[in-house]
């Protein structure tokens, strides 16, 4: 960091900054007397002009690290589902990491990072031709990216965020959809079909170097083992028409080896003379596509193993690993150990790549297939590979089956290559189990007729932070670190896009006060008696009275104590489960992180809240401190405009002990200052925006 020029001040005009050279304490007695110790003791003190006791904080500034976006779809069949992401066009970063080849060997490769990745925000259908919702969205985010399903076509569209609002009109007859039309009547294929008559059932069939044929379903994770292959392989394609999988063999000559799926056996049909581990069949052509540890593209005639043509991959960053897969539209995919990219033919007979891959991948793909839905399923490099759906348009992406996911399922072998084999089930349509109106393969839970979709803050997959100072109403260190919470909020909705459950997701990540504090939320459109019940919460320590609905007792608003004693919730991931008495209106939930707030040392009336927001019926406000109250007017801000709580919409490090916020974070002085409109992802893992060292 550059030297920052020094001023003196009276000590008294920073006492609490100073009295505080750790924010370690046990009781707010004792800060107080430490305080008056302090006070008594004046003198003149050196200080940085620049310390965050020093900003100069815009007149109406919240320190709000989010934007409050309105979402208006317009589409007129009640039929379709939408899912929505945040999304932004963001800067790549490079790194090295060491991973290990398709040959079981060690290498070093470029891995690329950025934050557009996991923010699938809500999924929901029309109800009388309008999807409307209101979320809390990272301020850095411009955009949304808008998947529509019907049936099984497939349309998107990326929507500018405007004002906050962003609004979507949908048109029968949109891009994407106009593509897979086409696909339909190009398709020779039934099991290719566009109809919503039947059921598309998917098997993944699955080949590896050490010579497995297996088939995973998808939707359980059952594997089933085949036909062992004449040589391992890193490839795997299947020709729908005739029933045959191809596979090209690690070693050489590299033999094209064909699997008939009617009689599991193998033959082998030529030699391609090249190994590689990318390779998709193209049904509109009827030909093989193959490439190899290069920048290049090959087709392939499957009959004989003959490369019949060549073409060059521009902007390749890396060029070993991963796969090739042709989506529905016939979009050309290739994965690689950099991750994910769309190649585009140019006018010049040269593939075009972008890259589309997510946030610093903690996986390097090794193959890839896409499904009957149009989803992207990778399998990870190692012993025991993990099975991941991506999103093609955002990076997105999940675990879903191996050992880093969460179904308790670990196939316990590696994974070279995917491909997919879909039958059309004519016999059986897609149900509806549930009776709600939505039809199982688009119902989150299709077994729960009061439940349909799911609403995320701050995303599907991510985590936001609240952080608090917890002294107010004196003045703190301003490390941030005296109460964290990362949380996910998950907004349970019916099929007529009304609220009816809320799960709380919630972790304490930082206790550096040595107070026992408790955390609530405050609902604050929601009665008492519109909860029916609440689930999970932790109370151990009797100060804390509850109605027998688990609501907080003495409230004029629905308020929900998660847990009163930070000091044992510290690193153990919770869940809080919140039911209504009748379905809410998306509007009357709010807006989440809610009217979040901490109870500081057991005293109930010592809340605080972020900046601005109200106490609820049982908080006070402590004019009357017998210390230098920061906070006389209590909105939770000091006369500087500094907060004792910020939400970050994202997982938030703290920094160390005694370390301010800006000082941890080299761009949170600009942020702040300039009224949050320059550097809006200063907490983020960017080049040159944390001191690593001074973050916990």
């Amino acid at each position: 960091m550059k030297q920052l020029v020094q001023k003196k001040i009276p000590l008294l005009a920073i006492s609490f900054l100073l009295l505080l050279g750790s924010c370690v304490k046990d009781s707010l007695d004792e800060v107080v007397t430490e305080e008056t110790q302090q006070e008594e003791n004046e003198q003149e003190e050196e200080l940085d002009e620049s310390a965050i006791v020093n900003l100069v904080i815009p007149e109406g500034f919240e320190f709000n690290t989010s934007e409050t976006v309105n979402i208006t779809i317009n589409d007129g069949s009640p039929n379709a589902i939408y899912t929505v992401y945040a999304y932004n066009d963001v800067p790549l970063s490079i790194q090295e990491n060491e991973v290990i080849n398709d040959e079981g060997q060690s290498e070093s490769v470029t891995t690329f990072e950025s934050d557009a990745y996991n923010q699938i925000i809500f999924s929901g259908r029309p109800v009388s031709g309008t999807l409307e919702s209101t979320f809390s969205l990272p301020s850095y985010y411009s955009k949304i990216y808008i998947r529509r399903r019907e049936g099984k076509i497939h349309s998107s569209a990326v929507v500018d965020i405007i004002n906050g609002n962003a609004t979507y009109t949908h048109s029968n007859m949109s891009g994407k959809a106009r593509r897979a039309e086409v696909v339909q009547f190009k398709s020779k294929n039934s099991h290719r079909s566009f109809t919503n008559k039947g059921i598309e059932i998917d098997s993944l069939y699955c080949v590896n170097g050490s010579g497995q044929l297996f088939t995973v379903n998808p939707l359980n994770g059952n594997l089933t083992d085949l036909a062992a292959m004449p040589q391992g392989s890193w490839t795997a394609a299947i020709d729908h028409d005739n029933l045959y999988l191809y596979s090209i063999g690690r070693s050489k000559p590299y033999p094209l080896m064909r699997y008939d799926m009617v009689n599991d056996n193998w033959t082998t049909v030529g030699n391609v003379g090249m190994g590689g581990p990318r390779l998709d069949y193209r049904e509109e052509d009827g030909l093989l596509y193959f490439s190899g540890n290069n920048a290049k593209v090959y087709s392939i005639d499957p009959s004989n193993g003959a490369v019949l043509s060549t073409w060059n991959i521009n902007n390749l960053d890396v060029t070993n690993g991963g796969d090739l897969a042709f989506s529905e539209d016939g979009t050309l995919f290739l994965s690689s150990f950099g991750g994910l990219y769309r190649l585009d033919l140019d006018n010049n007979n040269v593939y075009q790549a972008t890259r589309i891959s997510a946030d610093n991948l903690p996986f390097t793909p090794t193959s890839m297939t896409f499904d009957s839905n149009n989803e992207l399923w990778l399998a990870s490099n190692g012993g025991s590979s993990d099975l991941i759906v991506m999103d093609t348009e955002t990076g997105g992406w999940e675990y879903i089956y191996g050992p880093n996911s969460t179904s308790g399922i670990n196939f316990g072998r590696t994974i070279n290559d995917l491909t997919t084999y879909t039958i059309l089930d004519e016999e059986t349509e897609d149900p509806d189990t549930d009776g709600d109106g939505i039809s199982d393969s688009n119902d989150e839970f299709p077994d729960d007729a009061e439940k349909a979709f799911e609403q995320f803050t701050p995303s599907k997959y991510g985590w936001g932070t609240v952080a608090f100072e917890d002294l107010w109403p004196f003045l703190g260190d301003y490390d941030f670190n005296d109460t964290a919470i990362d949380y996910r909020f998950v907004a349970v909705i019916n099929s007529q896009n009304e609220v009816v459950e809320l799960e709380i997701n919630f972790e304490v990540t930082s206790d550096g006060a040595g107070l026992t504090n408790a955390f609530g939320i405050e609902f604050e459109s929601i009665a008492p008696n519109q909860v029916e019940s609440v689930t999970g919460t932790v109370l151990t320590d009797n100060y804390i009275n509850v109605a027998s609905n688990g609501v907080e007792e003495g409230q004029n608003r629905a308020v929900v104590i998660l847990y009163d004693n930070n000091d044992v919730m510290l690193n153990v991931p919770t869940q809080v489960t919140v039911r209504f008495t009748t379905p809410l209106s998306i509007a009357q939930l709010g807006i989440a992180p809610f009217n979040c707030f901490l109870i500081v040392d057991k005293d109930r009336g010592r809340e605080i809240h972020l900046p601005n927001r109200l106490r609820t019926s049982l908080g006070v406000n402590a004019i009357d401190t017998g210390g230098v109250n920061q906070d006389i007017d209590g909105n939770y801000q000091t006369d500087s405009r500094l907060p004792w709580a910020i939400n970050v919409v994202h997982q938030f490090k703290v920094p160390k002990e005694k370390v301010p916020v800006n000082q941890a974070y080299n761009f949170f002085n600009q942020w702040a200052t300039s009224g949050g409109t320059i550097y809006n992802d200063w907490y983020k893992d960017n080049a040159g925006y944390r001191n690593a060292s001074q973050i916990k």
